[in-house]
């Protein structure tokens, strides 16, 4: 792609998250193509100027649906995750996956169907220690645990007792985990805990 159309592909992506209208994989697509450069020093500059972007936009937009339907809140925070997935972003990235399960999760009281199971949980806290966000990890395995005790682990079967324990156990380690690593670093995810606790 020519520098002109990387331009003008830049220009619309930015066009669509602005007017709020294309929250879709047409935009993503198009994200997609401009990150397809071969010029590294280009590329750098693109990912830099993109990611400022998408995270001043991501910010706006979220405060704005925040009264709309948990459907629609999910919709666009999934869209904003992947598009910071593309442009290597892993902190926001990891930042909105939290706010989407942490949203699941409360308003699964009412809606069932959006209750997040303890492997979610899991798998995000263990994605969140390999990324260096130790405390985030720590308040998955919370989640993830909690879980565990909301889904009756104590009635079931011997068989899953069995592997719910293991489970459990498994849990408990990575929290230990990332507590002791948490104890040594300090600021890497304040970010996202301030968020949920906001």
């Amino acid at each position: 792609m020519t520098d002109t159309g990387v331009a003008q592909q830049i220009s619309i992506f930015r066009s669509q998250i602005n007017n709020k209208s294309r929250f879709s994989d047409d935009s993503l697509r198009i994200l997609e193509s401009v990150l397809a450069s071969n010029d590294v020093k280009s590329l750098f500059q693109m990912r830099s100027s993109l990611k400022e972007f998408i995270r001043s936009e991501s910010l706006s937009v979220i405060r704005q649906i925040a009264a709309k339907p948990v459907d629609q809140q999910l919709s666009v925070l999934e869209f904003f995750v992947r598009a910071f997935a593309i442009i290597g972003d892993i902190e926001s990235c990891l930042a909105l996956r939290y706010e989407a399960l942490v949203l699941r999760e409360h308003k699964s009281q009412i809606q069932q169907w959006l209750q997040v199971s303890h492997l979610e949980w899991l798998n995000f806290a263990e994605q969140s220690l390999e990324s260096g966000f130790y405390a985030i990890a720590a308040k998955a395995c919370d989640y993830a645990l909690s879980c565990l005790g909301r889904n009756g682990v104590a009635e079931s079967k011997t068989d899953e007792w069995f592997e719910n324990l293991q489970v459990t156990e498994k849990i408990n380690n990575l929290k230990n985990s990332a507590l002791t690593l948490a104890a040594s670093h300090s600021g890497t995810d304040s970010e996202i805990l301030e968020k949920e606790n906001s």
